[in-house]
């Protein structure tokens, strides 16, 4: 017969183990000083835009960056943990979350800085007073403008087909827009020298209006006033490149950047 004792103990065991197996690990918080990155910008400065990740991806891993679509279908702004695609004709739409991404860059937003601006002509001399409130140059910086502007300039690619042609000659076909008197958001990446070909050296934007109607790559902008937000970053993860073979994995050449970038 069964001890009344060992019984007592073999059932409190039984019912740790259960309790045990039920139980659900504790939801890991997201690392929000990290640079995730998908791809880098060599690769898809040379053909390679297909997907490797999806849309919800993406977002498990940061709220606030830029990138691109499968097949270099248009311009990418993720903004307050959506993302939204500015298409080769000027249409914006949200995306769905298995929509996939070939390229992007996004970290969770939280503004180590702020500062209020105005009356600034001109994108090169909004990055110049940029830089003169980094603390280092030698980090990633994630960047975020909202305000009243009077004039944007952007420019949005279409869809690409096999055999994919490199990113310069991609371009050649884009689409440019220009908005007047536009209320809207800057958002952008700055990485340091050392990681070109990582991602572009120095500064990428992208702009989204408030009324999500007008977007893309950033060319130029006017600013009235507004409050710029810097969010500095010092971790970096990011996910392979696929399709490299046979493809230079060499960082892209300056002018080549130079005439993407512009």
């Amino acid at each position: 017969m069964l001890n009344i004792g060992r019984l007592s103990a073999l059932l409190i065991i039984i019912t740790a183990v259960l309790a045990a197996g039920c139980t659900q690990p504790a939801e890991t918080a997201p690392d929000r000083e990290t640079m995730y990155q998908v791809s880098t910008f060599s690769a898809l400065s040379q053909g390679v835009y297909e997907g490797i990740i999806p849309v919800v991806t993406l977002l498990q891993n940061g709220d606030t960056g830029l990138g691109t679509f499968d097949a270099l279908d248009g311009e990418m702004v993720c903004l307050e943990g959506k993302v939204y695609q500015v298409k080769g004709d000027g249409t914006v739409v949200e995306t769905g979350d298995n929509v996939t991404v070939p390229f992007a860059a996004v970290t969770f937003f939280d503004a180590d800085s702020t500062r209020q601006l105005e009356g600034l002509q001109g994108l090169s001399n909004l990055t110049t007073l940029i830089d003169a409130e980094l603390p280092s140059d030698a980090t990633m910086y994630a960047l975020k403008v909202h305000g009243n502007f009077s004039h944007v300039k952007t420019r949005s690619v279409p869809a690409q087909e096999k055999p994919y042609p490199a990113l310069v000659d991609a371009v050649k076909n884009q689409s440019v827009f220009e908005r007047e008197n536009v209320s809207g958001t800057i958002v952008g990446v700055r990485f340091p020298a050392y990681m070109d070909g990582v991602n572009v050296a120095g500064y990428h934007c992208h702009f989204i209006s408030d009324d999500r109607q007008f977007g893309g790559h950033l060319l130029d902008c006017t600013l009235e006033n507004g409050t710029l937000m810097i969010d500095g970053t010092d971790r970096f993860v990011m996910v392979l490149p696929r399709g490299m073979q046979g493809v230079d994995s060499a960082k892209a050449d300056s002018s080549v950047v130079s005439a993407i970038e512009q």
